[in-house]
């Protein structure tokens, strides 16, 4: 498929969704409070070293995938849907498609604004608090915090959240709202127990790896403005580059008729429609015809030519 239909389609005037983008409402206002509540509930439980810490290392200790072997080859390839790589490609590519559809690049824009926030949050908060996974666990009962380790939040976890929530936020309409949402809650919670199931990450981590990924989704509305600046932006540097690249239309002239030659290019006074009176004609006398005079050719100097007799009719030749 050409790369130049497609953008060109986005050129053209947006056919955008029924449906509003969500905004900033106090339902929503009320949940981003109660979500960043639980997320600083949980750092601080496992700072404290409390019975989430203990929890944890139980959890550990029970070894899930040994209890349960029989799930392990599905739950390997189940994973791979909380891992960034696979699942932003599979849903950037069904985002391309309704950008594509409904001419707006705003469902590519906000995965994007989504997936910047996650990594930066995310990846901020894994290196400053820099936990062991159990797998690298140094004394039974600690919280293994601030050492060389990266699972605290979950990634897989967060990623999760976010990526397939996105669709949730993007549906046009409720009922698609709500399907979206159960199959992403589906998709997060099974993503976040299967890494607690193979001993990738605490029970703690994937706690706060839900509360990560919910926050990004809940404060996406107020990105909703630099998300419009944006795509202003990118459609008018488009067009831009469009008009460089095409070449100036020469304009098309009409036709030139030939100059007239031969007799047509000899006539000095045009003829006049007949019927039309002339200038100077008798009062009340028919009217006359103007003649059409052609300019005679000038003869060639030489011999005179004499005009031939001619002989008058009925008239016998005699002698």
């Amino acid at each position: 498929m050409r790369t130049d239909r497609i953008l060109a389609r986005l050129e053209q005037e947006p056919q955008r969704p029924d449906a509003a983008p969500p905004g900033m409402s106090r339902t929503r206002r009320t949940l981003l409070g109660a979500t960043l509540g639980f997320y600083a509930a949980i750092v601080a439980a496992v700072l404290s070293t409390s019975w989430l810490v203990r929890l944890d290392w139980q959890v550990m200790l029970f070894r899930p995938y040994k209890q349960w072997p029989g799930l392990h080859a599905f739950l390997d390839y189940f994973v791979v849907l909380g891992q960034r790589g696979p699942t932003a490609v599979l849903i950037a590519a069904w985002l391309g498609w309704r950008s594509w559809r409904q001419r707006t690049l705003r469902p590519l824009l906000v995965m994007a604004t989504a997936l910047l926030l996650l990594n930066v949050t995310v990846g901020a908060a894994k290196l400053g608090m820099g936990r062991e996974g159990p797998h690298y666990a140094t004394a039974v009962g600690s919280n293994e915090m601030f050492g060389t380790g990266d699972i605290f939040p979950s990634g897989h976890t967060a990623n999760a959240v976010v990526a397939w929530g996105i669709l949730a936020y993007l549906a046009t309409t409720p009922r698609a709202r709500r399907i979206l949402s159960v199959i992403a809650a589906v998709f997060a919670l099974g993503v976040g127990a299967t890494t607690v199931y193979i001993g990738t990450h605490w029970v703690s981590d994937v706690l706060l790896g839900w509360a990560a990924g919910l926050l990004i989704l809940l404060a996406l509305p107020w990105c909703e403005p630099l998300i419009a600046r944006a795509e202003t932006w990118l459609t008018g540097l488009w067009g831009r580059l469009r008009a460089a690249r095409t070449p100036p239309v020469e304009p098309v002239l009409p036709p030139v008729a030939p100059r007239p030659t031969g007799l047509a290019a000899r006539v000095e006074e045009p003829v006049q429609p007949l019927g039309e009176p002339v200038a100077g004609a008798r009062a009340g006398g028919a009217p006359r015809l103007t003649e059409v005079r052609l300019r005679q050719p000038a003869r060639p100097h030489g011999r005179a030519e004499h005009p031939q007799p001619v002989r008058p009719v009925g008239s016998r030749g005699g002698g």
